[in-house]
């Protein structure tokens, strides 16, 4: 009997699960089913050729299917849910692994995962959000990464004016105001061309910052948030504007669930 028939008799029809090690070029992929592994190979990483494998090498199985959570984000998720393919996303510190075994190799992490999933063996897989949350979240991890860009930029103009002995009078807490002034001090030629290029880059992240909140309130009136916006800007610590809430990491689900006879309730967040 060869290879091709003694595999169709162990799986067909049977669960089959997959580990699949994900990287930026390759994908290393273990397949086990009723205890063994019954398949290892090493493939380009491309959904059409994950896709075609699955269901030429294991047609009429039941396959489930875990990879680690990285910088790919759920993109792969996505695409094997809507072809019927059960995954699971879990963070990588979640899986379990014997400290005697101190090599890692990408084959190696392939096997383990496969391991842990057919033996249900982890704590929490990743929730998952569908795409457009997870496309809306985007603009509130964007306006987190503009406003430190902002606070950098201000840091690097109050020291260069540090180093070049600059002596400015402005209050402790420098407004918007204080730095447009700035473009009125006497400077040699050299040191008014660093300066306005800071100043410049400050007013764009500025700018960015502005258009960026004015997206986070058109996403408080969609249906799905509006509910939770109000909680957001209602709770302690928020100036009352329902953005202002969801840019202090509110970039997650909120569940509450009471057991007995209290109530469970849901809010969803971008």
């Amino acid at each position: 009997m060869n290879t091709r028939r003694v595999q169709d008799f162990v799986v067909k029809g049977k669960e089959v699960f997959v580990g699949l090690e994900d990287s930026k070029k390759t994908w290393k992929i273990a397949v086990r089913s009723e205890k063994m592994v019954i398949h290892r190979v090493s493939m380009e990483a491309k959904y059409p050729v994950l896709i075609q494998y699955l269901r030429n090498k294991f047609p009429e199985c039941r396959i489930h299917l875990m990879y680690e959570a990285g910088f790919k984000g759920f993109n792969l998720y996505d695409e094997l849910t809507e072809d019927g393919i059960d995954c699971v996303v879990i963070p990588p510190h979640v899986v379990t692994q014997p400290k005697v075994n101190r090599v890692k190799t990408d084959k190696r992490d392939a096997l383990r995962l496969a391991l842990v999933l057919e033996n249900h063996d982890f704590k929490d897989a990743c929730h998952v959000p569908d795409k457009e949350r997870r496309e809306d979240r985007q603009i509130t991890r964007t306006l987190i990464a503009i406003q430190k860009d902002i606070i950098r930029t201000r840091n690097r103009i109050r020291k260069f004016l540090d180093f070049h002995g600059i002596e400015v009078f402005f209050p402790d807490r420098w407004a918007r105001k204080e730095f447009q002034a700035l473009k009125e001090l006497p400077l040699s030629e050299p040191l008014r061309i660093s300066l306005n290029i800071l100043l410049t880059q400050l007013e764009q992240l500025w700018a960015h910052q502005v258009s960026l909140r004015t997206v986070l309130r058109q996403l408080c009136r969609k249906e799905r948030y509006h509910k939770a916006f109000q909680i957001a800007a209602s709770l302690p610590g928020s100036d009352g504007s329902p953005q202002s809430g969801l840019s202090s990491n509110w970039g997650r689900i909120c569940r509450v669930s009471r057991v007995g006879r209290r109530s469970q309730a849901s809010w969803d967040l971008p």
